[in-house]
């Protein structure tokens, strides 16, 4: 208790009590954040790169505390407002403010704990503390999140976890702060006007040492964008606490609908506007004649029916040679060795999860980080770049078919707005729901085959849905051998889960077997059909803890069908999602038709674009590197793993701020080049 007296010393003595209070709340959080960085990298040792040493595992904990001080800083200054200068002006708030001190610690223990024990699960499926992925989380019904935490990521066992650590913390958190606390100086005492200008000094100097993360400057201070202060990626995703991890997921959403965005420039959107038509010559202020192009002539017959299938987490890796002993992908490879099949490896996503797949496809713009899909633009016409749009005037019917809700991120009201002219959702098909996200794909394409029956001209995307969480197909019942998959992959190296691992490969091996049966029996009752499958993104299952990019990255692709040759396209040639409209219109399209597309075909490539990228990664038909960093590395078909990784990066930088910058301009101002200026 405060002794009686002058009101001054009370308020006084009680100040400084609360403030050794805030400290030991701030000094226990970075402890507790520190020990879950020390944890973290000890479970996860294996994610470790090779030729990391001691002072590289030293040197990220050093910088990850001097990060983790802002973390801190921020649980601290809670109850510093609240609880330490509120009971200035009301002293009578003081008596309770010790409870609800303790409650701020262990509510801020039980939150940095949650997110700790899930970052255990996220990490090994996306290689990345929290990042732009939660976003994409964030827009899933949340019967769905919660059916896929509880059966595939241990959601209640890890919650007890949680919830036995939180308890421990609350005795620990209320022990600090029972402790006895300093008496003010005896120098101070009676002193206020002495201790005011004492204490603004000490804690200006506070301030700034933990808001530059032990720095009192900008250019000497750390934050989560210099993080990166190794050369292994595992050990820079650790320097950030999971705190500083969201706070970079904020920072990035909030950018991205401003345009601060890695390669978009929009003061130079007439320039790219120029680059992506070919010429330097000004072609008025609207966008679109800048991207139209004519077809040179058809090299096919126009099919009477397209199919283009993305498999849902459809990797290029099981295609690999140095995978084939697991036969999970040799359905799609049977095709691909066919006289009338065509494949690339190097295929980009739009991105690194399903809505950017959408996206890229439906509207023809690349992933520049900003939802295309929910902007009101995106819903009130068509771009021109549009996918079904343009394929329409050549006298197709253009569907699109999708195993779960048909409004999940509202891709049905985006699809039919620029230009499908039906959207089949699971409930659509009338087929049965076998988890929270749908149904499976052996009733989606059950279900499109009895569609086509009689059916005009068609062409039809289709999105699998059974290679996802919560990983549910009876796999054994598919005449999958489940065990002897355990088996070889218990005998790969460098793999965190065994048991986990040989169940994704088994729904990617249904997902295989299913889309190639329904590519055979369409073939047999439609020969002049066309067939293009490919991978929505790659990420999130991985051969081991240490994928190369390419693993990680690339998705397969197949050309498939009548007409097909082997040298129909160029070898090995590199693009993405967005080419594909280009590409199929440099196939069939009568010569002089116009089409707009962003991206040349690829039937051009190397010489058009010759690369291809996503939300993070580039990719040539030599190397493939990070858009924000210098990390490069050969593709597996690269002789001798030789590459020029500046000539190889200059490729795809010079196609990247165009349409990403193009892109943007489309979502945000439209076709309209003045439309900034005016704002």
């Amino acid at each position: 208790m405060f002794r009686i007296g002058n009101p001054r010393e009370n308020r006084l003595d009680m100040f400084w009590h609360n403030i050794q209070l805030d400290l030991r709340l701030f000094l226990y959080v970075l402890a507790m954040l520190c020990l879950y960085r020390v944890l973290f990298m000890a479970v996860f040792h294996g994610y470790i790169g090779e030729g990391m040493g001691a002072r590289d595992i030293l040197m990220a904990n050093w910088m990850g505390l001097r990060l983790s001080l802002k973390t801190a800083g921020w649980a601290a200054a809670v109850p510093f407002l609240f609880l330490t200068l509120f009971p200035l002006a009301v002293p009578r708030f003081n008596r309770i403010a010790r409870k609800l001190r303790i409650g701020w610690g262990t509510l801020v223990s039980f939150f940095f704990t949650l997110m700790f024990i899930a970052r255990f699960p996220y990490y090994e499926k996306f290689h990345g503390t929290y990042n732009a992925q939660m976003m994409a989380g964030t827009k899933e019904t949340p019967g769905s999140v919660l059916s896929m935490m509880i059966s595939d990521y241990g959601l209640i066992w890890r919650m007890a976890i949680v919830i036995a650590i939180a308890g421990l913390c609350y005795f620990l958190v209320k022990k600090i702060l029972h402790a006895r606390a300093a008496g003010l100086p005896r120098f101070f005492a009676g002193r206020p006007l002495l201790f005011a200008p004492c204490f603004l000094v000490a804690f200006a100097l506070f301030f700034l040492f933990v808001r530059f993360g032990g720095s009192f400057g900008f250019a000497q201070g750390i934050n989560w964008e210099s993080a990166s202060v190794t050369s292994d990626d595992f050990l820079n995703e650790c320097v950030l606490d999971d705190g500083q991890a969201l706070y970079r997921v904020f920072q990035q959403n909030k950018r991205m609908k401003i345009g601060i965005i890695a390669g978009v420039d929009k003061a130079n959107i007439r320039a790219y506007a120029q680059f992506v038509a070919g010429h330097s010559e000004e072609n008025g202020d609207d966008l679109t004649p800048y991207l139209a192009r004519q077809a040179k002539g058809p090299r096919m017959q126009q099919p009477r029916h397209i199919f283009i299938i993305l498999e849902e987490a459809g990797a290029a890796w099981p295609t690999m040679d140095k995978y084939a002993d697991l036969h999970i992908a040799d359905g799609i490879k049977s095709l691909m060795a066919a006289p009338n099949g065509y494949t690339s490896h190097a295929i980009m996503p739009n991105g690194e999860y399903t809505s950017l797949a959408f996206c890229g496809l439906i509207s023809g713009l690349n992933d520049m980080k900003v939802s295309v899909n929910s902007q009101p633009r995106s819903l009130e016409e068509a771009y021109p770049t549009a996918f079904a749009a343009q394929l329409k005037k050549l006298g197709y019917t253009v569907d699109f078919w999708y195993g779960g809700m048909p409004n999940w991120e509202n891709m049905n009201h985006f699809a039919l707005a620029q230009g499908f002219d039906h959207f089949y959702g699971y409930p659509d098909m009338h087929v049965p729901k076998v988890n929270t996200f749908g149904t499976s794909d052996e009733y989606i394409f059950h279900a499109l085959a009895k569609h086509l029956d009689g059916e005009p001209p068609t062409v039809h995307v289709i999105k699998t849905a059974s290679n996802h969480p919560p990983y549910n197909v009876d796999l054994e019942a598919e005449g999958f051998d489940l065990e002897h998959m355990k088996e070889l992959t218990h005998a790969m190296p460098d793999v965190e889960n065994p048991d986990q691992l040989a169940k994704e490969l088994g729904h990617y091996w249904y997902m295989d077997k299913i889309v190639t049966n329904f590519i055979k029996e369409t073939e047999a009752k439609y020969p002049d059909s066309l067939f293009i499958v490919t991978g929505d993104h790659a990420v999130r299952t991985d051969p081991n803890r240490h994928p190369t990019l390419y693993e990680h990255q690339a998705v397969v692709f197949l050309l498939y069908g009548a007409g097909v040759t082997k040298d129909i396209l160029p070898p090995n040639a590199a693009g993405g999602l967005t080419n594909f409209l280009p590409t199929l219109m440099e196939l069939f399209a009568p010569k002089g038709f116009t089409y707009y597309s962003i991206v040349p075909s690829l039937t051009e490539a190397p010489d058009g674009m010759g690369a291809g990228f996503n939300t993070s990664t580039w990719l040539t038909q030599q190397a493939m590197g990070r858009i924000e960093t210098d990390q490069s590395e050969a593709l597996p078909w690269t002789a001798n793993g030789t590459y020029d990784a500046d000539a190889e990066r200059a490729k795809a930088m010079k196609w990247l701020p165009a349409v990403r910058t193009i892109s943007w301009w489309m979502v945000t101002h439209g076709t309209d080049l003045n439309a900034e200026q005016g704002q």
